[in-house]
């Protein structure tokens, strides 16, 4: 309702409701005429009930005093004169009277109690009565609740004859509180007394009942509508009442249904409205809304009970045609009472849901009654006449109550709330509605798309458990659905959002992400759903789809989001439809398919439509628009034509990846391909690629159109082998200039699609017809020169060379992927555009497309002195997979047929058979001799290394031969067979190539045995054959002979020392580790070896032109001889590398970031062709890199070496003394001191290599980088990033095998750098896991040799010192031991156990150097207990003592080498505050902060300490040294932050018992300062510790009540010393009571329930104080707040004995500011407000018993919006306002007006305090006006007026919008008023 009564008048309420002007009246007092007061009888009548009254001040401590006093007072009163109708001191008689009412006292005490009442109100006459009710009656209202069988009568009768008997004036004001007092009466039905209760309420409606005569401001003769409208507030108000006002409802309400409507349902709307009975008109007038909340509150009821009640109420009385449901209340009533009923089903309790069914579909209809046209179901056509019932009831639903019910559920699902219960509710209600089709038939179409978005919203801000919990609830209401609902729902969701213009974009995208949603989340696989609705919805889909590609084509528009959602959801449906779904294996399949390929998109989108929309999508009565195969066919079609327009058209060339996607799998599923013909796929292919050019970066066609283009090709081949759609014929013509793009994309300065555009070569090999299709148009590529090449021939075949290299490594690589997978070993990332096809395992796989480029390239080994020459020996110097180039050539060569005549190399055979002539293929023997030889002439060291290790390639024929054969072994066996092909010399001579087939024979032969690694071949004894073959051998022959049979004979007669190759394990799997690092090997030289004489120095020139080289653009190509080169010249430096390192290393390093910068930004970009750098810049680079450091650091051990001087024997022991130093130091036994200044050079290089290998190993693995990814390049982007960070985490090694400690603390301030948001820190912490060099056994004494460097570097051994180069304190090292302790696995603790304890000895033996990271060391060891604890490691005791022990230890050091003392200074507290923990630098505030420190220990301290009493000890030694000095120190409370207290509260709740925190909380909580911390603080950290410190201690809050002492008036001094006293105990008193509230808000509800008595009493003493009085009445401000606390934390049970007392100082405390107030003085403004506030939050908490209290203080009825105009105000609120707005002066200052949002609504939601909004007001309009600062008549003008003269309807404004009380605002209200001062 609005506050304005106006704006709610209905043509049935009276004219003149609402306020009228104010009817100025006298103060309630009793009237004691001044006639009675003259007379002496009367005087000692009055002196015998005070002396009477004065009885009850002592304490009342046995039932028996109770009696005694009644019986006394009872005497007392009877002796009143005859002729003296009234009571004196009746406020206190009426006060005392109700006190002995108690809950708690026995039955006796209450009769005699009522019957003084009933004595009072027999000598006192109607008038006295009626004027003095609000004296008497609060006392009686509960009694009914607790009473006794034996005082009910007794009650019953004083109410029938006293009470009952007013007139209607006195008894209309109090009239709720009445009928609550008679309703517990009512709750048993079989009661004696229930008949009488009844006959008392109808007695009082009779009473309360206004004659038409009397009352003729209304329109109608409802003359008890004032009863009603009471009684249905309290029902509202008060659940505890209900049983037995329900019992009352069920006999006297009136009936508010249609006359003679059963049966039948009204077509038309009456023109005249129906006329109810004069009861039921009384019962809505003035407010009808109070009918619909009654219900409303009974309907949401907790108990089973009541809701069975109401429903049946609803059901007899109330029904749902009702003119008054249905005419007579607004929408929102209506929708209220719905909703409400509707909530009874989650229940599921079957009583409450027949009678809701009852309700809802009406009554039965009677018989010959006809349904016009009756309701069918919204699923299914009814043709059964034995529904018609059903039907009915359906007709009936949807004429009263569907509307209602649809919004009211609506409303539910658009209310925004946290809780995932409330968002659960309306899944709940729909999936029981749903039982009966009458009504879920209607609802759940309305509610089923909107229902869902919320669960959508819901899922972006919720939790996972939260989202978990309401998409449960969610899904089995959606399964509930019938399919071809739902799917018609998101069928008009994607239909719709494609149709919408592009300025409706945020509709369209809001509809696409609500389908993908349901697609992803919810049941959507059911038989039904994927054989007919999803097809369906694909077609339909992809119908909206051409026609939004064909508009934004013409439009020229972009709205690539828009799409992109739609072809998701397209292609997750189409890849869910199973192929039988689309096709039909059927004889007359293509007759039922023809028919409606002809239709156009418009059609087939009308007859999906009209399915779903005329039979709903339902396939039991109506038939589907198109049969299978006409939807595989239709399907086809479109998305073949979606197909050819993204290809064709620019603008949508971005999807044309998705549609290829779409149209493959349709295809695949599709078998029969015919829709495609009139398409004519293979004309638009040739088109695109015609327009297309890979020399013309223009027009070249986009890589993911490339993409699309080969994936529907490999479909439509595949998918139907026996008759592919392209034939063989025309295959070529299209692979052509497909493999020509491809070839455009495999250039090195494109690395962005490389393993995509392999992966599309190979697919395409897969499809053609021949296997050597691909194959041969490769050896075209690279053999024809191509039209637009600019550069000349040598330089283009260069390029073709690294073309081909490209696509031999990922060929290679992606076989061994293939070969992983299959023995299951690894998963790889792929980009999900295409995957590469199973290669054929004959012949190597690789081999059918690979072998002819290859072979030309191999050929350009015998051009000397080309680029493409040089490109090639590079190449194949350091190529991973050289085995396989090998391997290609052996095959050829073991198939060769003049190679195959002699098979052993035993000397009687040399001279065998010459081969067959029948084939003579000696010139291809000759050929591929030709390339091994070449190959080994331009060999390099990983060459002879790949031939010492690889095995020959063998066959199956073959396999037992060459099974243990190496390459090279291999070799020589083939070489010396083929000096045996036509050895004759004849032969020779005919032909004369045979000779040169010799000569390259034995040349092949002579250069392996000269390898490194020929060693192993001595055992084949070649010279013997070899001798023999010098017989016939031509003099040319014989020379080379005779060089090949000498080192024959060196190798073995010599017995030179085997060099074996490296094992196994040591191969290095790519090209950039083909050599072993140096700086890996610098550990391995002699410590005495001399270096070389320095050769002379290098031209300064050089410098500038290696660093000129490596920047160069145009070197990227050429790297590796750059590198070959830096390599040769470096050793020409010697001493001067040190000179021009940093130069050097910084080029490297710039040259490093550059390329991966745009080596980042490439896979980045959605679509690119900017051609970058290649990927093996990078590689080549870091080799440069790695060789330049390996090399100065070889320099720098020399020179250490020459300057070496013996280890002092004066060394200290212990951990850095004595613990082995070898794994961190490049040398044992050296004094760096000479080289200072080289050692730094070349540590500041290191740390600029780690840097940058830190920054490329962290890519793609770690921050949201990887999340940008573009997703056409993912497979390539996964390869590079790999292969890059491999090779850097390789560089990562080597350093730290070099400079360990150097590279860690590089690490260290990487990790210090980084901020907590990002995840630097992360990867510092795993890279450090990952590497080799960096196990904890070698990281953790790596760290503490660091943070000794910085400690105590005296006492560390100068070998083992840091060199301090990085910017690092021993905080920040500290900090990183912590994190990287954290980052270990649990079973790591065994190898750094040692270590660590001999470390914290050596700190405690000396702990002052390291007294700034004693506190972090705390933290260090308590995460070292953590781990040990998880492991069997740490269950040995003696361990965990020792670990104990030293934490002890620790914690004393902490104390006594560092002053707590920064902890009491408000400033330096700041400071430490202020300062920010964004990073991990944040340490060096951290580690002074001890106690956050602690804190985080805390909860482990039992745990780590294991011993109670060392528990104990710490406990105490923390409260000793931190929290007293804290709470004790002049600053307090400015000095305490939250931290501390957090360490409080950790302390609290691990030591429980222990009496040191205790005594420090107990300090600061009595100290008068205590209330000056700041609320924030007070509510977060102070009120959970004191809940801890008042669980463990019970005596708490009795100790602060005896304190407080009573107030007293002896022995009061006047003068100034009387004055100051007063003030000490007011202040005394102030604080105490503050105390106490506290403590209440602090605890748990009824934590001090057994305390309650003592509290009352004093409460009782203190109310008592006068303004002379010591304690004064100053106090009462912190009275009104411990009641309020009382209120709050207080179950209502137990406050009975509250009311009395609350309502006779709220009643006082109001009268007192009135003008002519006696008590003016006793209550100050302070304590004015605080009454006003305790009334504010009884109003608001509206506890059951203020209730009956509540008229007292304001219009809790009807009549705070409709009081009559003649009717004067009667609460006490209203007539205090009233009071003061009479007293105002015209000069006064006039009241702010009420702003809106200080009043509650009237819609649902928290009733919140009105005073505090008001407050706020006034203080904001006012310039900070202090209220506490004003006068008496200002406060009461500004702030009391408007809040007391609006506060009654304020509280029926909030009862009425029946929303829940708000709790929090009450306490935090409270708390901010007791922080106040």
């Amino acid at each position: 309702m609005s506050l304005d009564p106006a704006s709610n008048l209905q043509s049935y309420s009276p004219t003149s409701s609402g306020r009228s002007s104010p009817v100025p009246r006298a103060p309630r007092r009793t009237v004691e005429e001044a006639l009675y007061k003259k007379e002496r009888s009367y005087r000692r009548y009055a002196s015998g009930v005070e002396r009477a009254l004065s009885l009850f001040d002592t304490a009342q401590q046995e039932w028996a005093d109770y009696i005694s006093f009644l019986g006394r007072l009872l005497k007392a009163i009877q002796a009143h004169p005859s002729d003296i109708p009234i009571v004196p001191h009746s406020t206190t008689v009426a006060t005392r009277l109700a006190q002995c009412l108690n809950p708690t006292l026995p039955s006796g005490v209450h009769q005699k109690a009522l019957e003084v009442y009933s004595y009072i109100f027999s000598i006192i006459e109607k008038d006295a009565l009626s004027r003095d009710l609000h004296l008497y009656f609060p006392g009686l209202a509960p009694v009914l609740s607790f009473a006794s069988l034996s005082v009910r009568p007794l009650f019953l009768s004083l109410l029938e004859n006293y009470i009952l008997t007013l007139d209607n004036y006195a008894l209309r004001p109090a009239l709720k509180a009445i009928i609550l007092c008679l309703l517990p009466g009512l709750e048993e039905e079989t009661g004696e007394d229930f008949e009488r209760m009844v006959q008392a309420l109808d007695k009082l409606r009779q009473a309360v009942t206004v004659s038409p005569d009397t009352h003729k401001d209304t329109k109608t003769d409802a003359t008890a509508s004032h009863y009603w409208q009471c009684f249905f507030l309290a029902i509202i108000t008060n659940p505890s009442r209900r049983q037995g006002a329900l019992a009352f409802l069920v006999r006297r309400l009136p009936r508010f249904g249609a006359r003679n409507r059963r049966g039948s349902i009204s077509t038309e709307k009456s023109a005249v409205p129906e006329k109810l009975s004069s009861e039921a008109e009384s019962a809505i007038s003035p407010e009808p809304g109070l009918l619909i909340r009654c219900f409303a509150a009974g309907l949401s009821d907790s108990q089973l009970l009541i809701q069975r009640g109401f429903l049946d109420l609803l059901v007899s009385h109330l029904p749902l045609d009702s003119p008054v449901l249905q005419e007579r209340i607004s929408k929102d009533d209506l929708e209220r009472l719905v909703a409400a009923a509707a909530g009874v089903v989650s229940r599921r309790d079957m009583s409450l849901n027949r009678r809701l069914w009852t309700w809802f579909l009406g009554p039965e209809p009677s018989a010959g009654t006809e349904v016009n046209e009756p309701l069918q179901s919204p699923t299914q056509d009814i043709k059964n006449a034995g529904v018609d019932v059903s039907s009915h009831h359906a007709a009936y639903f949807s004429q009263y109550g569907f509307r209602s019910l649809t919004r009211s559920i609506m409303k539910m699902i658009q209310r925004v709330s946290p809780f995932p219960a409330d968002r659960s509710k309306p899944f709940r209600i729909c999936l029981s509605l749903m039982d009966r089709w009458e009504v879920g038939g209607l609802i759940v179409p309305e509610i089923f798309i909107p229902a869902l978005q919320s669960v959508q919203s819901y899922s972006e801000s919720a939790s996972k458990d939260q989202l978990d919990e309401v998409m449960r609830s969610a899904s089995i209401f959606f399964d509930g659905v019938e399919s071809g609902l739902i799917w018609g729902k998101l069928v008009e969701l994607v239909t719709s959002a494609l149709r919408l213009d592009i300025s409706k974009r945020d509709d369209a995208l809001q509809n696409l992400r609500l389908a993908k949603f349901i697609l992803n989340r919810f049941n959507v696989r059911e038989e039904e759903m994927l054989m007919h609705h999803m097809p369906l919805m694909a077609l339909s889909v992809l119908v909206m789809l051409n026609k939004y590609a064909n508009r934004r084509v013409k439009e020229k528009a972009s709205a690539e989001d828009v799409s992109t959602l739609a072809y998701d959801i397209a292609d997750s449906i189409i890849q869910l439809i199973p192929e039988r779904a689309l096709l039909q294996q059927q004889n007359d399949a293509k007759e039922s398919a023809s028919k409606f390929v002809d239709l156009n998109g418009d059609q087939i989108t009308s007859k999906i439509t009209s399915f779903y929309v005329e039979s709903h999508g339902n396939l039991d009565f109506s038939e589907p628009p198109f049969d299978v195969n006409a939807l595989g066919q239709l399907c086809l079609h479109e998305a073949g034509s979606l197909f050819a327009t993204s290809l064709c058209s620019e603008p949508s060339r971005s999807t044309a990846e998705l549609c290829a996607r779409i149209l493959a799998t349709l295809i695949y599923k599709v078998h029969d391909q015919k829709s495609l013909h009139e398409i004519d796929l293979l004309s638009v292919f040739h088109q695109v690629l015609s327009d297309s050019s890979p020399g013309r970066p223009k027009t070249t066609l986009p890589f993911p159109c490339l993409v699309a283009i080969i994936s529907v090709l490999s479909a439509l081949q595949t998918a139907n082998v026996s008759n592919p759609y392209v034939s063989p014929t025309e295959l070529p013509d299209l692979l052509h200039p497909l493999i020509a793009l491809i070839w455009h994309y495999l250039s090195p300065f494109k690395p962005k699609y490389h393993v995509e555009a392999v992966r599309c070569l190979w697919q395409l090999h897969s499809i053609s017809s021949s296997d050597r299709l691909v194959e041969a148009a490769i050896t075209t590529l690279i053999v024809s020169p191509e039209q637009s090449s600019q550069g000349s021939d040598a330089i283009e075949l260069a390029d073709r060379g690294r073309r081909f290299a490209v696509l031999w490594t990922h060929t290679l690589y992606e076989q061994n992927l293939q070969t992983e997978k299959r023995g299951g070993t690894v998963s790889r990332r792929l980009s999900g555009i295409t995957t590469m096809p199973e290669l054929p395992s004959s012949a190597g796989g690789f081999q059918c497309v690979l072998t002819r480029p290859l072979l030309l390239l191999l050929d350009a080994l015998a051009e000397e002195g080309t680029e493409l020459f040089a490109f090639v020996k590079c190449w194949l110097q350091d190529l991973p997979t050289l085995d396989k180039v090998f391997e290609v050539l052996a095959r050829h060569l073991q198939a060769l047929q003049s190679l195959k005549g002699n098979e052993t190399l035993a000397p009687s055979q040399a001279g065998g058979k010459p081969a067959s002539a029948s084939a003579d293929d000696s010139k291809e023997c000759l050929y591929y001799l030709k390339q091994i030889l070449n190959i080994l002439r331009w060999s390099s060291s990983y060459t002879w290394l790949t031939l010492a290790e690889e095995a020959a390639p063998h066959t199956t024929e073959t396999a037992s031969e060459f099974e243990k054969m190496t390459l090279q072994e291999w070799i020589v066996r083939t070489s010396v067979k083929a000096l045996s092909a036509g050895s004759r010399a004849e032969s020779s001579r005919k032909k004369p190539h045979i000779e040169e087939l010799h000569r390259t024979a034995i040349s092949i032969v002579l250069q392996v045995f000269q390898g490194p690694y020929a060693a192993p071949l001595k055992n084949l004894e070649l010279e013997v054959p070899l001798m023999a073959r010098l017989k016939m051998s031509s003099p040319s022959l014989q020379t080379l002979i005779l060089e090949a049979i000498l080192a024959a004979l060196k190798l073995r007669l010599l017995s030179l020392p085997s060099q074996r190759p490296p094992s196994g394990h040591q191969r290095k799997q790519s090209r950039d580790v083909g050599a072993p690092s140096r700086l890996s090997l610098v550990m391995e030289k002699p410590v005495n070896e001399e270096p070389s004489p320095a050769p002379v120095l290098p031209p300064p020139q050089l410098v500038e032109c290696l660093r000129a080289g490596f920047a160069s653009p145009s070197s990227r190509l050429v790297l590796d001889d750059w590198v070959k080169f830096l390599a040769e010249v470096l050793p020409l430096f010697a001493d001067a590398i040190f000179q021009n390192l940093i130069p050097l290393v910084e080029c490297f390093c710039a040259q490093i970031g550059q390329v991966f910068e745009q080596l980042k930004s490439t896979f980045k970009q959605p679509i690119g062709d900017a051609e970058v750098a290649p990927e093996s810049t990078l590689i080549s680079l870091m080799n440069g890199l790695e060789q330049i450091l390996a090399k100065a650091h070889d320099r720098l051990v020399m020179q250490e070496t020459r300057t070496a001087t013996a280890k002092s024997p004066e060394q200290p022991q212990g951990f850095f003394g004595n613990m082995v130093s070898g794994v961190f130091s490049s040398e044992t036994n050296l004094s760096r001191t000479p080289t200072a200044n080289s050692r730094l050079t070349v540590l500041l290089c290191f740390q600029d290599t780690v840097r940058i290998c830190f920054s490329i190993w962290s890519w793609g693995g770690y921050g949201s980088s990887s999340s940008k990814q573009d997703s056409t390049s993912l497979a390539s982007f996964g390869y590079t990033s790999l292969r890059m960070r491999n090779r850097a985490r390789r560089i990562l090694e080597h350093l730290f095998a070099a400079e360990a400690l150097e590279c860690l603390e590089t690490l260290a301030v990487l990790w210090c750098q980084s901020s907590r948001t990002d995840s630097k820190a992360a990867a510092v912490m795993s890279l450090l896991n990952v590497l080799n060099g960096s196990k904890p056994k070698h990281t953790i004494p790596a760290i503490f040799n660091a943070v000794y460097s910085r400690t105590n570097p005296h006492a560390l051994d100068p070998v083992r010192m840091s060199t301090l180069t990085s910017d690092l304190l021993d905080t920040d090292l500290v900090g990183f031991l912590v994190d990287y302790t954290k980052s270990l696995e649990d079973d790591a603790m065994d190898e750094i156990w040692p270590d660590c304890m001999i470390f914290l000895r050596d700190v405690l033996a000396n702990p002052l150097p390291h007294r700034q990271i004693l506190p972090t060391l705390l933290e260090f060891t308590a995460v070292l207990g953590q781990k040990v604890d998880n492991t069997n490691f740490g269950e040995q005791r003696k361990m965990r003592r020792e670990l104990g022990d030293l934490f002890a230890r620790l914690l004393t050091a902490v104390f006594t080498t560092r002053s707590m003392g920064f902890l009491q200074e408000p400033s330096q507290v700041a400071a430490v505050e202020k300062a920010s923990n964004t990073t991990n630098g944040g340490n060096i505030k951290k580690s002074a902060d001890v106690v956050a420190i602690l804190t985080s220990i805390m909860p482990s301290l039992q745990l780590i300490l294991v011993e109670n009493d060392r528990v104990a000890n710490a406990a105490t030694s923390i409260s000793t040294n931190i929290i007293g000095p804290a709470f004790r120190s002049k600053a307090f409370p400015e000095n305490v932050t939250k931290s501390t207290l957090d360490l409080i509260y950790q302390l609290a709740r691990v030591a429980q018992n222990n009496k040191a925190w205790k005594k420090d909380v107990a300090d600061a909580f009595n100290d008068p300062r205590f209330f000056s911390t700041p609320l924030s603080l007070i509510t977060s950290s102070w009120l959970p510790i004191l809940a801890q410190w008042t669980l463990t201690d019970k005596d708490r809050l009795p100790e602060l009540l005896s304190r407080l002492s009573a107030p007293t008036t002896a022995g009061i001094m006047f003068g100034v010393g009387a004055t100051s006293a007063r003030q000490e105990a007011d202040r005394k008193a102030q604080l105490t009571l503050r105390r106490v509230s506290l403590l209440l808000l602090a605890a748990p509800e009824d934590t001090f329930t057994p305390a309650l008595p003592a509290l009352f009493e004093k409460l009782v003493e203190l109310l008592t104080a006068t303004p002379a009085s010591s304690p004064s009445s100053t106090t009462r401000a912190e009275l009104f707040m411990l009641l309020r606390a009382l209120i709050l934390k207080t179950s209502p049970v137990h406050l009975a004995p509250l009311w009395p007392i609350s309502t006779a100082e709220l009643t006082s405390a109001l009268t007192s500011l009135l003008p002519d107030a006696e008590n003016r003085e006793t209550y100050s403004n302070a304590a004015v407000l605080q009454a006003c506030k305790l009334l504010d939050t009884l109003i608001v908490l509206a506890p059951d018993d203020f209730q009956l209290h509540a008229w007292l203080f304001v219009a809790d009825t009807i009549d705070a919006v409709y009081r009559p105009a003649t009717w004067p105000a009667t609460a006490l609120t209203d007539e205090v306002a009233e009071a003061l707005a009479a007293a105002d002066t015209p000069t006064s200052r006039a009241a702010p007006p009420l702003n809106a949002a200080a009043v509650p609504a009237a819609e649902p939601g928290l009733r919140r305090p009105f005073l505090e909004p008001l407050l706020e007001a006034v203080q904001a309009g006012e310039e900070g006006a202090d209220v506490r600062a004003m006068t008496r008549p200002e406060l009461a003008g500004r702030v009391l007026r408007p809040f007391l003269g609006q506060l009654g309807i304020a509280a029926f404004e909030a009862t009425y919008g029946m929303g829940a009380a708000d709790w929090e605002a009450c306490r935090v209200g409270l708390l901010r008023d007791l922080c106040e001062d």
